[in-house]
């Protein structure tokens, strides 16, 4: 009870190990469940065994306040030494000296093993703030159960194009009677725009942190959706509103729609939600357009606070968490992938059968020449939740993709202070 007291007055709670005694002892904050703290409890008594020195204060929140409890440590002057750092966070927290450079830090932590794109994932100019905690992107999963009773080829996943998806979606749509829609995707989430843009030769977000997206490629990607929701393909406007957003009700497992994007790292729980007959396919479009657009991503990274006053031994730490494998099995996939992927191989015998496709997944994309994933800038979030809005808004034809476009450009530069 007093850890929890203690905790929520700095913002956070759900502790874990306390500590005793003399010695070091690091504070370390992320968000999650109880599963997860299960689990990275587990990892920090394999460190704890090895550094009988050093005891590790945890806490935990869900990830909603998180930013906000986060941003009160700081502002109070009392930072965790080691935190899951959000992505579209991190760029504020560098700009303001507040993250230790990892790359500054002769090699206390060992980032050899990972791949360039996981490393530009916490890159600012040439400082490294953070290392993934674990990887994963976005794939469209195709119901085999679904396109054999309807007798639909699915595509070929590493070679189809968006026209190949509409097509595909359209037959099922067909063939069902209007039992079951083709696919189902949101033009409003960043992460399925992101990809498209990068896909049309351009980046949503640039190196220094603007818009780097056409009015016309915006246009096109509301436009697609507008298309294929008339000829059936994806379900009609306000289809899924009224459905909650864990795997158990999203329209796939219900047996709504064939084909949705999902998070890679999700694979195994909509899998197990849908009936166990998912395939795992790239992003359309991947061979057919101009470059490529899939990226590694992360969920989150873990960031060291630039005024720790245990740096050595939050290094020695961070070190661990993202290069032992013995950290990551107990750990498991419940942050995405390990970012090294040799630890990924060592990790993936100990697996579900569908964490090891979602890894397998992962571990052969960074053997790919893949584009760069810029850190999010400030703002970001906002653009984000403009981006929701305004999709619904074209969704429900209150507003053409012409001015869908128009409104989310208008809407990011003001975010971004352009």
């Amino acid at each position: 009870m007093t850890l929890g007291l203690a905790a929520c007055g700095r913002g956070f709670g759900g502790g874990g190990d306390a500590g005793a005694g003399g010695g070091v002892q690091l504070d370390m904050v992320w968000w999650g469940d109880a599963t997860r703290a299960k689990k990275t409890q587990a990892a920090l008594d394999i460190f704890k065994r090895a550094n009988p020195g050093v005891t590790v204060r945890t806490e935990y929140q869900d990830s909603g306040p998180y930013k906000d409890k986060l941003a009160t440590r700081f502002a109070a002057g009392d930072p965790p030494d080691l935190m899951m750092m959000r992505i579209d966070s991190l760029r504020e927290y560098a700009d303001r000296g507040a993250l230790l450079d990892i790359r500054a830090q002769s090699g206390a932590v060992d980032v050899t093993g990972l791949s360039e794109s996981a490393r530009n994932l916490a890159t600012v100019g040439d400082k490294m703030y953070g290392i993934p905690s674990g990887l994963n992107t976005i794939g469209f999963v195709v119901n085999k159960t679904l396109t054999d009773q309807y007798g639909v080829r699915i595509p070929d996943g590493n070679t189809w194009s968006w026209q190949d998806l509409s097509a595909f979606a359209k037959e099922i749509t067909e063939a069902s009677g209007g039992k079951v829609y083709g696919a189902h995707f949101e033009a409003g989430t960043l992460a399925n725009l992101i990809v498209y843009v990068r896909q049309r030769g351009e980046d949503f977000y640039t190196a220094d942190g603007g818009l780097g997206v056409t009015e016309a490629t915006l246009t096109d990607w509301f436009a697609m959706f507008r298309t294929m929701r008339a000829e059936g393909a994806l379900p009609p406007a306000g289809f899924v509103e009224n459905l909650g957003s864990s795997a158990e009700q999203s329209p796939l497992a219900k047996g709504q729609v064939a084909a949705q994007i999902i998070p890679t790292n999700n694979f195994a729980v909509n899998q197990s939600a849908a009936g166990g007959n998912l395939a795992l396919l790239r992003v359309p479009g991947e061979t057919t357009e101009k470059r490529r657009g899939q990226s590694i991503d992360t969920p989150a990274l873990w960031s060291v606070a630039a005024g720790t006053e245990h740096r050595q031994e939050v290094l020695k730490l961070l070190d661990f968490l993202i290069n032992d494998p013995e950290a990551s099995k107990a750990t498991g996939t419940t942050r995405g992938v390990p970012a090294n992927p040799a630890v990924a191989d060592a990790v993936k015998p100990t697996l579900s059968p569908d964490d090891q496709i979602a890894t397998d997944y992962l571990v052969s994309l960074q053997k790919e020449e893949l584009p760069r994933a810029y850190p999010l800038p400030p703002g970001s979030s906002g653009i984000a939740a403009d981006l929701l809005t305004i999709a619904t808004e074209v969704e429900f034809r209150r507003q053409t993709p012409e001015q869908g476009a128009k409104a989310l450009l208008e809407s990011g530069r003001k975010a971004l202070g352009g």
